[in-house]
């Protein structure tokens, strides 16, 4: 069910692509005189966008090499940007000739800029997927014991190393959370994106990670998808980093002790966070490692003071108008980036390191996530 749920994006870019392409070849067939041109690129458009869709499918990647078929998907998707700006263009192009010489020219200039926009914008997004920042973020919890007041909290989420990321630009996301020196590291899931994805070298990275309190951790949907969840499991087990799956773990800060709890990916519209609230302490500050954030009121209800996750990528391409941010995370949850309260629970979510889909990040830069617990 989890795989399927995965397989629904990619087939709303391959009927949009598809739905696009048919005005705009019919308008190009109008306009040029080298028919059999435009014929040929709307064709071979067409493989594209369903090679972009099929290539999401398991049994397929398994004779694809990961970093082709990711290139492969990025292709399709920009291809469906550049017709939907070909599309909106088109429009304007069209309007243009029933107003005057000066409005004319505008709606004109509107059209090119419309076409323009998904080359300009994909070149800027590229270049923001690789500025990572620190974000740091006090947490107010009420009830929150003395010595917990200021403990610092690093988390790395939503990794997705591929040919999107590379070693060494992970490598340079570590460093940056070590300096931090926060007490107690957390991997909040999503390690790779495919199987095929280098997922040794990631691990490989996280085992550089230091806090004097520990390294924890919950998986995500990309583990689910890879099949990769025992195998993450046993290698954190051996390299000090503990995966919590429907299990807790309590820390001790002082004379003052503090429950995590962690879930593995938890199904849309499934039952949330069955049997978690067995991993709740009574009198304790609780905290909920979970990958997605939909999950929150139902944590709350159970009893978590806090949930940390991510998932969301921040809506990874986010575009905020008249104060609204417009972004696809959110036709999914309410829960995007950053501090959310409930009553006296809370959930931040990180926009993580890495993308999916498309090597871009536009209004939702790459973070490693430093929190900062407070008493309120």
């Amino acid at each position: 069910m989890a795989y399927r749920l995965h397989l629904f994006p990619s087939l709303f870019f391959l009927v949009l692509g598809l739905g696009l392409q048919l005005p705009v070849t019919r308008w190009a067939l109008e306009r040029s005189s080298r028919r059999m041109l435009v014929l040929m690129a709307s064709g071979a458009g067409g493989i594209l966008l369903s090679l972009g869709y099929l290539f999401e499918f398991q049994r397929v990647l398994l004779y694809v090499p990961a970093q082709t078929a990711c290139w492969v998907q990025f292709a399709s998707l920009f291809w469906t940007a550049c017709l939907l700006g070909l599309f909106l263009g088109m429009l304007s192009w069209r309007g243009a000739s029933a107003f005057r010489p000066e409005r004319r020219r505008f709606l004109q200039a509107t059209g090119t800029a419309l076409c323009a926009a998904p080359f300009a914008g994909t070149a800027f997004g590229i270049v923001e997927r690789d500025r990572f920042r620190v974000a740091e973020q006090d947490i107010p919890i009420a009830n929150l014991p003395a010595d917990l007041h200021g403990l610092r909290i690093v988390q790395i989420t939503d990794i997705h190393l591929s040919p999107f990321l590379s070693e060494k630009q992970f490598a340079r996301a570590i460093d940056m959370a070590n300096e931090a020196k926060a007490p107690l590291a957390l991997v909040t899931g999503d390690l790779i994106t495919r199987s095929g994805d280098p997922l040794d070298a990631c691990l490989r990275q996280l085992a550089r990670l230091h806090a004097e309190a520990g390294i924890l951790g919950c998986l995500g949907n990309h583990e689910v998808y890879t099949q990769t969840e025992e195998y993450i499991t046993a290698w954190g087990c051996l390299n000090g980093i503990d995966f919590l799956r429907q299990e807790s773990k309590m820390l001790k800060f002082g004379a003052a002790s503090i429950n995590f709890a962690g879930v593995d990916y938890q199904r849309m519209h499934s039952r949330y966070l069955a049997g978690a609230e067995r991993l709740v302490a009574p009198g304790m500050v609780n905290v909920l490692l979970s990958h997605n954030p939909d999950v929150f009121p139902v944590a709350a209800a159970k009893g978590y003071d806090l949930t940390i996750a991510g998932h969301t990528h921040g809506g990874q391409v986010n575009f905020e108008i008249l104060h609204q941010n417009l972004n696809l995370a959110r036709y999914f949850t309410p829960y995007i980036a950053g501090l959310y309260r409930q009553g006296n629970a809370a959930i931040y979510v990180s926009n993580g390191i890495g993308t999916i889909g498309v090597p871009v990040r536009v209004g939702a830069p790459p973070e490693i996530s430093v929190l900062r617990l407070c008493a309120i």
